[in-house]
């Protein structure tokens, strides 16, 4: 793979098979495709990073049918899984475009497995979200990628965006729900003990030569394999900090496209053609100003906690050529509740509480009147969707001592010491009450409310049961509470011990699921319903198979790669016979 910092770099009017716009998880996936059957690519990438919001991500892919699910769950079958999205989904997508996915899906596992540096491993227990309807499972469909060496990338290492800093602990070590769970027990445990000191040790050496940990896991783990196995690759050739600024076009059909450097020396533009098509993959309109204001009425741009390239700039240049965005979605971008805190430098840390606090023991998430208005546990899209749904913007997520010992809230880690916790107090991100009263009075809600919240997730507790928002009662819900605790129902735990503490959220939109209308091989559709020719769109840019549904994990990233690889595989096709 050749590598370009910048547009002057690339000669003029080149010509490749296939030019992909985006590379985030879904656009690697694609051109890595198209050059595994010996295409030409040209991968173009806004920022100076790879990876987009996959970097970010905790890289689960959701691919039902692949040989991984044997070794967990050798009973499911694609019907049952179909029958899991249709039950879910309905009519808000097509259906044959939900099963072009589950098709060609384990044959795209397999392929990226057998011949590149991707691999994936099964989680014991990954259930889909809504794991009480017909067809759904408790595990084989959400794939993991392995942890990766970043050393073996090289100079390309410092590629690969990275990962949200509180995410990391010891100043850049990333870490995976593994990992923390071996953290959390190094004293408890003689093989938890020798797993965290392997993975700390190996950090001190890391930081002797690299910024950051180069152990990579979760979605840095993904986006490292694309781009180690990119490299291999002879026929790719990557153009960082690029834009494209108009398509170009033979009639109806996309034949190429016209791309603009970013930043001083960018060197002008450069004409590019495309004998199979050009890929959108960039990620969504999510930092789109317009778009966003359309698509997310009330959602400020601050709570987005995705990466920074998604800005759409090319999606008015495909509705120029005809495309149109799907329809039917539930929502028009998959949500999760996030905490906002001012980092030293003044940028702002945007948190997504997605399992480690919100559904354990000894939580609950009130608005301003002091009331609960959702089932914490419940997916983080449906979190999301509740906050708006109900006017709970801001809510807040409180906790007594005893919780917030044990599994931390937000960026406040388990087991914080009160000097751990005094500069999270000092800004203002975590709030603290001596009663639940002084609690209420500083977070400028109603005290009496709260205080009735309280007793009733206290008589939940002591019941096991939530006759109002229904805690804790399906196994999605469970497998993110905690079964250790000891209580009658792992999502339920008291409220009683002070301090009381509590954080603010807001609804943050985590990726677009509104996109362009797409077939089966990924094509671009009209408003005819017809393809156009040379036009493609996978990721964040293709209108979601689940219809703006959270079916489960990975529910993006899983058709990203897939519909990657029929989009590489029809564009391929379409350069083998374009007219030189």
């Amino acid at each position: 793979m050749q590598v370009l910092q910048s547009l002057n770099q690339l000669p003029t009017d080149a010509a490749f098979d296939l030019v992909v716009i985006g590379a985030g998880g879904a656009g690697m996936a694609a051109a890595l495709f198209a050059a595994l059957d010996g295409k030409t690519v040209l991968l173009v990438e806004r920022t100076g990073h790879v990876g987009g919001t996959t970097a970010w991500s905790a890289g689960t892919t959701w691919v039902p049918g692949t040989h991984h699910a044997t070794k967990v769950n050798p009973s499911d079958t694609l019907a049952e899984a179909a029958r899991y999205l249709t039950n879910a989904i309905g009519d808000r997508t097509p259906a044959a475009l939900r099963q072009a996915f589950l098709d060609h899906g384990a044959a795209a596992i397999r392929l990226l497995e057998d011949r590149t540096e991707l691999k994936f491993r099964p989680y014991p227990k990954h259930p889909d979200y809504i794991s009480d309807l017909g067809g759904s499972t408790l595990n084989g469909r959400a794939l993991e990628p392995l942890p990766f060496d970043g050393r073996l990338l090289g100079d390309l290492f410092q590629l690969v965006r990275p990962p949200i800093p509180e995410f990391t602990v010891l100043g850049g070590m990333m870490v995976d729900r593994t990992d923390i769970n071996h953290l959390l027990a190094l004293t408890k445990s003689f093989a938890s003990f020798k797993h965290a000191f392997k993975i700390i040790a190996r950090h001190g050496l890391d930081r002797l030569s690299h910024p950051r940990g180069t152990r990579l896991v979760m979605g840095n783990a993904l986006v490292a394999r694309l781009l180690y196995s990119l490299s291999k690759q002879a026929c790719v050739t990557l153009v960082l900090n690029t834009s494209v600024e108009r398509f170009e076009r033979d009639g109806a059909d996309v034949t190429g496209v016209v791309l603009k450097g970013q930043g001083a020396g960018a060197g002008g533009n450069r004409r590019v053609s495309a004998r199979g098509g050009v890929v959108l993959a960039s990620g969504g309109f999510n930092r789109h100003p317009d778009l966003r204001a359309q698509m997310l009425p009330g959602a400020d741009i601050a709570w987005c906690p995705a990466a920074p390239g998604h800005t759409a700039e090319a999606h008015a240049l495909a509705q120029d050529a005809g495309a149109v965005y799907g329809q039917g979605a539930l929502s028009n971008a998959f949500w999760a509740p996030v905490s906002l805190r001012k980092r030293a430098d003044g940028s702002t840390a945007v948190f997504p509480h997605f399992v480690m606090d919100r559904a354990k023991p000894g939580m609950l998430t009130v608005n301003r009147k002091g009331e609960r208005f959702v089932n914490e546990s419940t997916s983080y899209h449906l979190f999301g969707m509740a906050m708006q749904a109900t006017g709970s913007v801001p809510a807040w997520l409180v906790c007594d001592a005893t919780a917030l010992q044990k599994y931390g809230t937000g960026m406040v880690r388990p087991g914080a010491s009160p000097k751990d916790m005094a500069p999270f107090l000092a800004d203002g991100y975590l709030t603290q009450g001596a009663t639940l009263d002084e609690l209420a009075q500083k977070l400028g809600i109603d005290p009496a409310g709260l205080k009735a919240s309280i007793e009733e997730i206290n008589r939940c507790a002591d019941t096991g049961v939530d006759p109002r928002f229904h805690r804790g009662e399906t196994a999605y819900q469970q497998n993110i509470g905690d079964a250790s605790a000891g209580t009658k129902n792992p999502n339920l735990g008291p409220l009683k011990t002070a301090p009381y503490f509590a954080v603010q959220l807001h609804p943050g939109d985590i990726g677009a699921a509104t996109g362009f209308a797409t077939d089966g091989d990924a094509r671009v559709l009209d408003a005819q319903g017809q393809p156009i020719a040379g036009l493609y769109a996978v990721g964040n840019d293709m209108h979601s198979i689940m219809g703006g549904v959270y079916t489960a994990p990975g529910i993006t990233i899983g058709p990203g790669l897939v519909f990657g690889c029929l989009a590489a595989r029809h564009a391929g096709a379409r350069s083998a016979v374009a007219v030189p």
